[in-house]
């Protein structure tokens, strides 16, 4: 590796493909199973991608992030693949909140 911004720009911009990649085909995996195990999901994703957009000057819409990461519109990925979350995946995602 030779150190520069450069190659680490394009190797943390693979490894960010290679996620969305990995988390499009994992529809079987809910963002509350990912909050309540990792503390981030899909949408997190789309927001932390959205507000370094912002940061550079380019306007995005959330719509526009959560189709960068979903592969589609939000909308459409929830009436495809989102269930209802179990109430233990509820129980836990309420007990992990930040309280602030």
């Amino acid at each position: 590796m030779d150190g520069t911004d450069e190659t680490r720009i394009a190797y943390e911009a693979a490894a960010f493909r290679r996620l969305v990649e990995h988390l499009r085909e994992r529809t079987d995996v809910q963002n509350i199973d990912l909050m309540n195990l990792a503390g981030f999901c899909r949408n997190c994703l789309s927001n932390w991608y959205r507000e370094a957009a912002q940061e550079a000057g380019e306007p995005m819409t959330k719509d526009a992030s959560r189709e960068i990461v979903y592969g589609m519109p939000y909308d459409d990925w929830r009436a495809l693949h989102q269930t209802e979350a179990a109430p233990e995946a509820k129980a836990a995602f309420e007990g992990s909140k930040p309280h602030g």
